[in-house]
Parts: C-alpha cells; structure tokens; sequence
C-alpha cells in the first residue's frame, strides 16, 4: 500500500526517504502532514529545544573520583560517579 517517498528536508536541503513503514506509522497515527525535515535536523531541533543541562562538580563517594551530575548534592548524602553508580545499580 505504501511505497518509500524522496522529500527535501527544509531545514539543511539534502533528500531524505520517508519509509513505507513510516507512512505508516503517521498513519496510525492520524498525522496528515508529511515530515519536513530529515531525521538529523528534528533531532538537532528537539535537542536545541531541551536546553543543556546544568551539571555540577562532586567528589564519588566510592571511589573518590572528581565528576560531573546533573543534580546540586545535597550535603551528608553520598554521589557516586557513573562508573560506580552503574556497579551499585548491579
């Protein structure tokens, strides 16, 4: 029933295939409208919309390491880095 369709992305001008299976998708969806933009321009787009992130500066608490979180610590509570926040999530 669908058939893979060329459009022209708005945003950066390249072609971009609009998949059979992605017509159906926007189908199911109820959306009546094609995709203006390539995957690579609403991705770019939805992430200038989140804004960066605030990180912060702390020390793990496992294994003494100086890194980044994306939370303000709260003093008395422990922080681990990513590597040993992964092992605990284990």
């Amino acid at each position: 029933m669908y058939q893979d369709k060329t459009l022209k992305c708005k945003e950066c001008g390249n072609d971009f295939v609009f998949t059979a299976g992605e017509q159906e998708f926007y189908a199911e969806k109820g959306f009546e409208n094609e995709p203006q933009r390539c995957r690579e321009c609403r991705n770019a787009r939805k992430n200038a919309q989140k804004g960066a992130r605030e990180m912060f500066a702390a020390v793990c608490a496992e294994c003494g390491a100086e890194c980044q979180v994306p939370f303000k610590p709260t003093e008395g509570k422990p922080v681990y880095c990513s590597a040993c926040f992964a092992e605990k999530r284990a």
